[in-house]
């Protein structure tokens, strides 16, 4: 299952349509794309519950769709890594859907913005601190929201027995290090963790591979990742 970018406000199916078809060629997999609810029509948590709620319709329909529920993985790029997390941790807490993977690509992990990387000139590149804020002023009801974990999964006190974690960044990247941080935790919280860095790309880079070739060898080891793991 895979959760589109766009800061919870812009985005679609038709965005990352080309992303979803290379990384079922790449995994040997379907890919469901999910059309969640946009803001600023649609606050927190709209896209949260809706993620989380596709999440369980797919794995509960499974044998109609024609899919294998044991093998079942999460994954988006920025927004969609975001979501992806939050999946992670809700289905944990309900005890299912069990999950076999979760694919975080630079995802926003921590709505508080104070890592270093938000402030780095370096990252300054397509998606800024600024267009962030303006994302999250428009995602987000309110400053109380930043500190549940349904937003900023950072925020959840623990990450143990979530599943087996690819963690995808970016070196000019705004959102660089709070990807890090949690890729970290995760690990030290025993889940298998595979992080991957790519030190000269910028935030988006995934979905241009008709002009970055960095962002088809991140589909192709994406796709290796979740080919080992199901």
């Amino acid at each position: 299952m895979f959760f589109h970018g766009g800061g919870w406000v812009i985005g679609d199916l038709d965005s990352h349509d080309v992303v979803c078809r290379q990384l079922a060629v790449a995994g040997a997999l379907i890919v469901i794309s999910v059309d969640y609810r946009l803001a600023p029509e649609h606050k927190f948590p709209a896209a949260a519950d809706d993620a989380i709620a596709a999440t369980r319709w797919i794995a509960a329909n499974a044998r109609e769709l024609g899919i294998d529920a044991s093998r079942l993985s999460i994954g988006g790029d920025s927004a969609g890594g975001n979501l992806a997390a939050v999946v992670a941790l809700a289905a944990r807490d309900a005890g299912g859907p069990a999950l076999a993977g979760q694919v975080l690509i630079y995802p926003a992990t921590d709505f508080a913005m104070t890592h270093g990387s938000h402030r780095e000139p370096e990252t300054s590149v397509l998606l800024t601190h600024s267009v962030i804020r303006w994302f999250r002023d428009h995602y987000l009801n309110g400053a109380a929201d930043i500190h549940d974990w349904r937003a900023s999964p950072a925020r959840a006190q623990d990450l143990a027995g979530l599943p087996p974690a690819f963690v995808l960044t970016a070196g000019a990247d705004p959102l660089r290090d709070e990807g890090n941080e949690y890729a970290a935790r995760l690990a030290q919280a025993g889940v298998p963790v595979t992080t991957r860095h790519y030190p000269g790309q910028f935030h988006g880079f995934f979905t241009m591979g008709k002009l970055l070739q960095q962002a088809n060898v991140a589909v192709g080891e994406i796709g290796a990742w979740l080919k080992d793991i199901g």
